[in-house]
């Protein structure tokens, strides 16, 4: 068996191997291979044989004596011990020489750490894009990624034969960040570069917040400057459509309102216990829209959109126009569910957004009776803590709820007298009677009954959905109907009944609206616009994809609204 690294050591060194053997030997004992540090969680460690440990310390033996007369202190860089390939081609094309020899040795190269770099002054930090997923631009692998901060191009690895080695020879680039360690270092030259001046692109890597900086978000009212010298506000950024993916950005942007559920996403540790990865890429995006030292004043939600389409089985995609209410629910359950440390456990989203209601059917006997003729006895019913008569039989339950419904009245089936069909306006407080516990919604499906809704419980925020779309069998239709709605002081306790407040706590049943989601265009397509609200100015802004801008409170009441978010007054 060869030991490639002890004969490159004794071709090209001044001192014999066998002398530099005996000195390191008898300077200090070896240590074990245990003992070792490594930084790459994602490299497994190989199970190394007997054999192979007089290799790895003879080998440990020299690099501690080559240590020792170029001047470096192993106790100050022990911290500093990385991945890195000795280079000997040989190695890799031997199948007599063991992997576990050169895995070792590779392990225990120091990393020299300097200061000062010739190379700084080629960071081009206007090409720099953190957005996209992590993976080498040659190989496509996600392992041990780095970024060339001179063209912003992604590659694998720092050995002699990796993807980045190569690209700092053949472009001259010479600066890398790995993208998961955010340490910098110089190819081919391969020092670590330990220089503050590039902790503004570690932040724009990865967003960081304090506790203190988390509360003041609301009260900031200082805009940001991006390198192309644009102003933006963190918080009012816009988003990257890739391909039909408007609906994504509308909901993204509507729960950023949310400021529990913000707060909560901006510290990754309140969420360090879950594996999703759908719920570390909502975090990761959560940070960059509200981060006010970004390098751009657009955000663009790829790895997000990525981690969507893996959790939903691409029931959402990109390339393909999806409903923002149908989107926001699967959201906010994949979310609660990722996130629950129980399997009643509560979360972040329940706290936000989940309510209580009360609901009551009324089933007609006729119709139960045809099921037991079918051959279906009972068909899910059960009449047990239900009412009845003869004909009806009545059953109530209750079930929590993260939005609510609203149907709207049908528009006009002809035109007036200038041949235009009258758009129909209607309050917000007429089709909330729903949740009066008195009005009844006719269902057919799975079977027909007279439901009454009554709302037991109000959320901290409450989402309406308006059902502006009808499905039949042969096309999807869109109901224009304006619904009249307060955007300040929604008080629900005047239309609908509520419960009545525990002791010693007060009635909370009036709203603030803070996002308003509206459709453009015609049923299955047009594009999605959400009208949001910034607390600390108390101004609203419109923002479509990447379009940003200050509008006028009486413009968002003007809209087809098809989703809303409530906030609770405290």
């Amino acid at each position: 068996m060869k030991n490639s690294g002890v004969e490159r050591i004794d071709e090209e060194g001044i001192i014999p191997e066998s002398k530099k053997l005996r000195m390191a030997e008898e300077s200090s004992p070896s240590p074990s291979p245990s003992s070792l540090a490594f930084e790459n969680p994602l490299q497994k460690l190989a199970n190394y044989e007997d054999d192979d440990e007089e290799i790895y310390r003879k080998r440990e033996a020299v690099n501690r004596y080559n240590d020792a007369e170029y001047g470096l202190d192993n106790g100050q860089n022990n911290d500093r011990v990385e991945e890195q390939d000795n280079g000997d081609d040989s190695d890799s094309d031997s199948d007599d020489e063991p992997q576990l020899s050169h895995a070792q040795g590779r392990r225990n190269r120091m990393v020299e750490v300097r200061r000062d770099c010739p190379y700084l002054d080629t960071v081009n930090r206007q090409v720099l894009d953190f957005d996209f997923e992590k993976f080498c631009s040659v190989s496509l692998s996600n392992l041990n990624v780095y970024a060339c901060l001179v063209c912003g191009k992604y590659f694998q690895g720092r050995w002699k034969k990796s993807h980045a080695y190569t690209h700092s020879l053949e472009a001259g680039h010479h600066v890398y960040i790995n993208l998961q360690t955010e340490k910098v270092y110089c190819l081919p030259d391969g020092y670590e570069i330990n220089d503050p001046s590039l902790d503004d692109i570690r932040h724009v890597l990865n967003p960081r917040f304090t506790k203190e900086q988390v509360e003041q978000l609301e009260r900031n009212k200082q805009w940001s400057r991006a390198l192309d010298g644009s102003d933006y506000l963190p918080g009012m950024v816009g988003l990257n459509n890739i391909k039909d993916t408007d609906f994504v950005n509308v909901t993204i942007q509507s729960l950023m309102r949310v400021t529990p559920l913000r707060n909560f996403f901006l510290i990754p540790e309140n969420y360090l216990h879950s594996r999703s990865t759908l719920v570390h890429r909502f975090g990761e995006l959560t940070r960059k829209i509200w981060h006010a030292r970004n390098f751009k004043g657009q955000v663009s939600p790829h790895e997000f959109l990525q981690a969507v389409m893996k959790a939903s089985k691409k029931r959402f995609r990109i390339g393909v126009q999806s409903d923002p209410v149908e989107f926001m629910t699967w959201l906010l359950n994949t979310l609660h569910n990722d996130l629950k440390t129980s399997k009643k456990g509560n979360s972040i989203i329940y706290q936000c957004f989940q309510g209580e209601l009360e609901v009551v059917r009324e089933i007609p006997a006729k119709a139960i009776a045809e099921k037991k003729v079918n051959g279906d006895e009972n068909n899910g019913i059960s009449t047990e803590g239900g009412h009845g008569n003869r004909n009806i039989i009545s059953e109530s339950e209750r079930m929590p709820f993260l939005m609510l419904g609203l149907d709207l009245p049908p528009p006009p089936l002809f035109k007036d007298v200038m041949e235009k069909n009258i758009i129909p306006q209607v309050p917000l407080f007429n089709i909330l009677k729903k949740f009066d516990g008195e009005s009844i919604t006719e269902v057919v499906r799975p079977r027909i009954a007279r439901m009454r809704y009554r709302v037991t419980r109000l959320p901290q925020y409450l989402i309406l959905h308006m059902r502006r779309f009808t499905k039949n069998n042969f096309f999807v239709e869109k109901n224009p109907t304006l619904v009249n709605f307060p955007v300040k002081n929604l008080e629900l306790k005047d239309y609908i009944p509520l419960p009545s407040p525990k002791e010693n706590e007060r009635l909370r049943s009036k709203y603030d609206l803070i996002a308003n989601i509206v459709h453009d265009g015609k049923p299955g397509e047009g594009s999605y616009r959400a009208f949001v609200q910034r607390k600390s100015e108390e101004l609203w802004y419109e923002m479509q994809d990447l379009h940003v801008s200050e509008t006028l409170p009486q413009m968002v009441a003007l809209s087809e609204a098809y989703m809303q978010i409530y906030e609770q007054h405290h």
